[in-house]
């Protein structure tokens, strides 16, 4: 039945609820991610990394190179964890420039792609899920092996702090990016991890971690609605929710945050 334009049969928990999954995964990781990302002043490493799994993907599933089994995981992890440690390896020679670099890395990726599929009849097919994802195909057994990935992640992340420095960082970032890519594409990747962390930068470790977690949840849950009663690609329906969930929950927490200022200073004054 539709009413009023909203397509209300298409709301199917067996294919919102782990398509959500997905998303609650990839904000796991990403969040945190996204912090240090912002703290080290290096935003586009994500889409580098995410075109340089994809890179492996797309010459994965050109040339049956087992897709969608072992050999595509091989292919985009390797692919990914390669980028990571000549990224590292950069960083560590040209530290002032690295942000260009990482700039290059990411057009020389997306170039090698668009050769790689320019005579391929299904190139522009599996450059749009690249991008765009395709989070409402994900099924259960997917999230199995990823949620098993991001909990060693996090665990690592939280539980070792060293992790976080040198080619640590690198290799977790490409492994968690070259996960994330298969699920949700480039798109999402970029949104999940440079959003949240943004719209939070004022704010300490844990608080932060809180409200990025919470503009994230809120724009994945509000565009698979969207998507789904409307009948919109899902990948740019969540990039717009999660970009003003943050605007909006951003704007609220600094609000309180002011009236608590205001509040102290004035019970101080008394």
């Amino acid at each position: 039945m539709n009413t009023a334009g909203f397509d209300w049969q298409a709301l199917d928990p067996a294919i919102l609820a782990p398509a959500f999954c997905a998303g609650l995964l990839v904000l796991s990781t990403h969040v945190p991610l996204g912090r240090e990302v912002l703290r080290r002043g290096i935003i586009f490493i994500d889409l580098a990394i995410a075109q340089i799994a994809g890179l492996g993907m797309l010459a994965a599933q050109i040339y049956h190179w087992d897709p969608g089994g072992w050999g595509l995981q091989i292919a985009a992890t390797g692919s990914a964890l390669l980028g990571a440690l000549v990224l590292g390896w950069l960083d560590t020679r040209w530290p002032r420039i690295q942000e260009a670099l990482i700039g290059i890395a990411f057009v020389l990726a997306a170039s090698a792609s668009l050769l790689l599929i320019a005579h391929n009849p299904h190139g522009g097919e599996h450059m749009r899920d690249l991008l765009s994802g395709q989070i409402l195909w994900v099924d259960w057994q997917q999230l199995y092996p990823v949620t098993a990935l991001y909990a060693l992640l996090l665990a690592l992340w939280f539980g070792f702090p060293r992790i976080r420095r040198g080619a640590g960082f690198y290799l977790v970032f490409a492994l968690a990016i070259t996960a994330s890519v298969q699920l949700v594409g480039v798109y999402l990747v970029f949104t999940s991890l440079v959003v949240p962390a943004l719209a939070t930068r004022h704010w300490n470790r844990w608080r932060g971690l809180g409200l990025g977690w919470t503009i994230g949840i809120l724009g994945y849950a509000l565009g698979l609605l969207l998507s789904a009663l409307f009948d919109l690609p899902s990948g740019p329906a969540i990039v717009w929710s999660v970009a003003v969930s943050a605007l909006v929950i951003g704007r609220l927490a600094s609000f309180k945050k002011r009236q608590a200022l205001t509040v102290l200073g004035e019970e101080s004054a008394e």
